[in-house]
């Protein structure tokens, strides 16, 4: 890293964070990133190197919210494939255009979207080594990207910074949410801050699995629907089947997601059994994945993503989807994000509990609770309440910055819940 450092900020880094990196040993097969830059600049032969479309080119690893973190093989195909169809549901691209890159290089938003399909297609990454809301405006303020990407998360903390109204976001053609659902009620809330700080966009809502690099599914330009997480890219396929058959459903029925096209994984690798249960051959002839996530097709093509089919509560014999629960409790005032798990029961299997971070301005008390219990009992159904609500400073989150609901059902199991209360 301190190569790319101007010669005071080398300093410092060496003295801090250089410190505790292990120094490369002279014997280790490697090539520092200076000398390869040097070369570069002397090479004077063809620098092509004959690649085959299938060849395994990356192996990334699901994010572990799912279950047990498999290595996904994809191909060189797989990620040229994503970078023609993201260009292809972009006409605004121009070369050059540049993406403030976020996300992390190891999940597939951030290697296949925010860097490989934009150097693909001669554009620019602005890398961000560390994350912090408030850097991530500062570096929105210098460089002026055209393009950004992220999980919900990311887009709620930077609704939380204070300052921010000198910040000019003319100057951006996409921003994309991914990589978990995004509440109606935070986007209409980002929408707005665009609009307040000079873009003539909105947040486009797309969808997408880590066995298809990333993003296959996206908002189009022209129309959107609220809930909606767009259509397909070019040359791929959805359809919503009955859950545990290849049978597709009609329109507006709920079912798990498929997907297939030319960003299909190659295989979970070491796991020959996983692989065929997730990547399966239709009678179509077609290779679909499934996803295992629940949503609807309407009629025009668009997708609704609904739930995990494994995040599912069942509770008295109903069926309770926490997110659902959640965009009702994110649409009130005083809170900032929630997260809804269900805790074992021995006589409703599973009840509901809801964790919730309070917005400035509110405190965690008694009376909020039963400001926010009297609230859910006007918006949910009676076997869907929640029997208790926690507040937390935090939620736990993902490497990626998905909420960590499954760091709160393991704190539930072990009753280790750490309450912030008044």
């Amino acid at each position: 890293m301190k190569d790319a450092l101007k010669p005071i900020m080398k300093l410092g880094y060496a003295l801090t964070q250089g410190r505790k990196i292990p120094k490369v040993p002279k014997d280790a097969d490697v090539i520092l990133w200076k000398d390869f830059i040097a070369g570069g600049r002397k090479f004077a032969g063809d620098p092509r190197v004959s690649r085959e479309a299938n060849a395994p080119a990356v192996i990334l690893y699901s994010g572990g919210t799912t279950g047990i973190t498999k290595g996904i093989l994809l191909s060189n195909l797989n990620f040229n494939a994503l970078a023609a169809q993201i260009i292809a549901t972009n006409p605004i691209w121009n070369l050059g255009d540049k993406m403030l890159a976020i996300m992390p290089m190891f999940h597939g938003f951030g290697l296949g979207v925010s860097i490989h399909s934009m150097l693909a297609n001669g554009g620019c990454c602005i890398l961000v080594p560390r994350f912090t809301p408030q850097t991530y405006a500062d570096l929105l303020r210098k460089h002026k990207p055209n393009f950004i990407a992220g999980v919900p998360t990311l887009y709620e903390a930077l609704l939380r910074i204070p300052n921010l109204e000198d910040l000019d976001l003319s100057c951006l053609k996409g921003v994309f949410s991914g990589g978990d659902s995004l509440p109606p009620e935070l986007k209409k809330r980002f929408d707005k801050f665009l609009k307040d700080h000079g873009a003539k966009i909105e947040v486009r809502e797309g969808y997408g699995t880590t066995e298809c690099v990333t993003a296959s599914c996206l908002t189009p330009l022209t129309k959107a629907k609220e809930g909606s997480i767009g259509i397909p890219f070019p040359d791929t396929y959805y359809k919503i089947v009955k859950v545990g058959t290849e049978e597709e459903v009609p329109y507006g029925e709920e079912g798990e997601i498929c997907l297939a096209g030319p960003t299909v994984m190659l295989e979970y690798v070491k796991h020959p059994q996983e692989t065929a249960q997730t990547r399966r051959v239709h009678a179509d002839g077609m290779t679909w994945i499934h996803t295992g996530d629940l949503g609807v097709m309407d009629e025009e093509g668009y997708i609704y993503f609904r739930q995990r089919i494994k995040r599912m509560i069942v509770t008295s014999g109903y069926n309770v989807y926490p997110s659902q629960i959640e965009n009702i409790l994110d649409a009130h005032e005083a809170v900032h994000m929630s997260c809804v798990i269900g805790v074992k029961d021995p006589y409703k299997m599973q009840k509901v509990k809801a964790f919730v971070v309070l917005k400035p301005g509110f405190e965690p008390s008694d009376t909020t609770r039963d400001m926010l219990m009297d609230y859910c009992r006007k918006h949910i159904a009676k076997y869907a309440m929640p029997y208790d609500i926690e507040f937390r400073e935090d939620l736990p989150k993902t490497l990626v910055g998905k909420v960590a609901y499954r760091v709160l059902e393991e704190e539930m199991e072990k009753g280790a819940a750490k309450p912030v209360t008044a």
